[in-house]
């Protein structure tokens, strides 16, 4: 609910405050005085657009901050949570705007951009001007009008549906850029399955071309290799020659004279190391030449293992190292580009499936936005009757469309306000009062679940008289009965059943020209109301009149 607010240097107006209370205010006074001033005013506080134009001439800047009083609201309260911004049972905005064409817009001192600001607003305070229908007149908005109608089972099925929704758009998705990559790279994807098939078959081993080659290299030199080990054991330990048993005397010949000096001593220990380090070498050599046998065949499979390699490693790699690396990496794009291990055709089945799921909820939550079409084509039906268009008939009707968020059908409000005559789409009705109305019943039916804090009638009542007026009245009135109503009018049936009237009026001299605003008196309101009912010279039928329309309805 607005509790207050603050105007400076706004147009006409220097500086006023109003505070309002819950039920119905009006603004009153001459055409001119700057009732929709006040009404502008409170637009841009909420996010309109703004000019320099609405700077008072010869101020700075223009001022305008709103005092609002928060009940539960859950909707806004998780925008504040999306924005940042501190959550509190009074709501402070505050909007000022420089004559460089800046403007700058804080919720409870804190900052924020005109979209922000735009969004929380539209939470607080919903205007109707003449002209501007707002959202009762943007068929697209219809269908979220329409489901406020609805109850707990309902909003759990619409939640329902939209999260299998989201699940199916992002699985949908998923298997459509499978199915592109499978197109699209289809050559590249053959390509790669080719390779990893070529490299896996080699079935090769780390470093396993450095270990052929050596071995390779063994057996071409086998002869040399053999006649190398021989004559070195031969040197050794020949039957004609033998270097090891000459070792052997020498060390002999040594142990028997060490104890005559340290020095022998040590020699003879060198000497007798060394033998045995020649007599274990003189055995492994032995050893070696007697296991010496050329294998052909092994050197044959040598080579062509060998050859293989060379192969794979020419086309993919320098080394084995570098293939396995290859392989590795060719292996992983695979993966990608086929969907990560998971196959389409099993994602395909799971969407089919889930298409079934949205399917049958569709179905669900058009069964229940059809029920609550009768319910709110009643109410407004008999809206319309209480303000003398009994004749009139609305109809929410449905149309097919595409799966959405909201469903598979779209909603808009038609009516026809006379006997005989087609519906046509609420954008399109034409006449100012039937106009006034139908936003009079459809607000009226509305108001009691949107939720709002504050509903603005800027001149609504326009293009009517006598007992509508009457009517139109009573519907404002009943409309503030569920949370507050302020309304600009020129009805003196309108401005008699409002719980509190200001009075707005202009004050020019030869320099300036100023807007004022006071709350009227019970008797002040009298006169003004008999001043609507006779003109300037009030009588007193007319104070007696106007003291008969100031009597709150029942």
């Amino acid at each position: 609910m607005l509790l207050e607010i603050s105007i400076k240097n706004f147009a006409i107006i220097e500086e006023i405050a109003l505070n309002f209370e819950t039920g119905m205010t009006v603004l009153t006074g001459e055409t001119g005085a700057g009732k929709s001033i006040i009404i502008d005013a409170m637009n841009m506080m909420l996010g309109s657009r703004a000019t320099t134009d609405v700077i008072r001439h010869g101020a700075p800047k223009a001022e305008i901050e709103g005092l609002f009083a928060i009940d539960e609201n859950p909707a806004l309260q998780q925008l504040f949570e999306e924005q940042g911004l501190e959550w509190a049972e009074e709501l402070i905005i505050r909007r000022e705007i420089f004559q460089n064409g800046r403007s700058v817009s804080r919720i409870n001192g804190q900052m924020v951009n005109l979209s922000v600001l735009k969004a929380v607003g539209q939470h607080l305070v919903d205007i109707h001007g003449q002209h501007d229908q707002e959202e009762l007149m943007r068929a697209p908005l219809h269908i979220a009008m329409l489901d406020s109608f609805g109850e707990d089972t309902f909003f759990a099925t619409k939640k329902a549906y939209r999260e299998t929704f989201e699940n199916y758009k992002s699985l949908r998705k998923q298997v459509l850029q499978i199915q592109k990559n499978n197109q699209e790279n289809q050559a590249r994807i053959e390509m790669l399955e080719y390779q990893i098939s070529e490299i896996e078959a080699a079935a090769l081993s780390l470093d396993e071309d450095v270990q052929l080659e050596q071995e390779r290299q063994r057996l071409l030199n086998h002869k040399m290799i053999a006649d190398t080990l021989s004559n070195a054991y031969a040197m050794l330990d020949a039957e004609d020659f033998s270097s090891l048993s000459n070792v052997r005397l020498a060390m002999n010949d040594l142990q028997s004279i060490e104890e005559y000096d340290v020095e022998y001593k040590t020699l003879s220990d060198q000497l007798a190391e060394t033998y045995y380090t020649l007599e274990d070498l003189t055995k492994r050599l032995e050893d070696l030449v007697d296991g010496l046998d050329f294998d052909g065949n092994r050197l044959m499979q040598v080579e062509a293992r060998l050859d293989l390699i060379h192969s794979i490693t020419r086309k993919y790699g320098g080394q084995v190292k570098d293939v396995l690396d290859y392989l590795e990496q060719i292996s992983k794009e695979y993966s990608l580009l086929t969907g990560g291990g998971t196959s389409s055709e099993d994602l395909e089945k799971e969407l089919k499936s889930m298409e079934g799921q949205l399917v049958a909820l569709a179905k669900e939550l058009s069964q229940g936005r059809h029920t609550l079409a009768q319910e709110l084509e009643a109410e407004i039906q008999q809206e319309l009757a209480d303000l003398y268009m009994e004749k009139a008939r609305f109809q929410v009707r449905f149309t097919p469309s595409k799966f959405n968020r909201e469903g598979n059908e779209t909603v808009e409000f038609y009516i026809s306000t006379n006997p005989g005559e087609d519906f046509k789409p609420l954008v399109k009705v034409a006449s100012g009062g039937e106009l006034s109305r139908l936003m009079l019943a459809i607000k009226s039916a509305f108001s009691r679940k949107e939720g709002k804090t504050s509903i603005v009638f800027d001149e609504v009542d326009t293009g009517v008289s006598g007992r509508v007026a009457q009517a139109i009245a009573s519907k404002i009135y009943k409309i503030g009965r569920y949370g507050q109503v302020l309304a600009i009018s020129h009805l003196p049936q309108v401005i008699a059943v409002a719980d509190y009237q200001f009075f707005i009026e202009k004050v020019s001299d030869e320099f300036s020209t100023v807007s004022t605003v006071r709350l009227l008196s019970h008797e002040e309101r009298v006169e003004e109301v008999a001043k609507m009912l006779a003109g300037e010279d009030v009588t007193e039928a007319a104070r007696m009149q106007a003291e008969q329309l100031l009597k709150r309805p029942s």
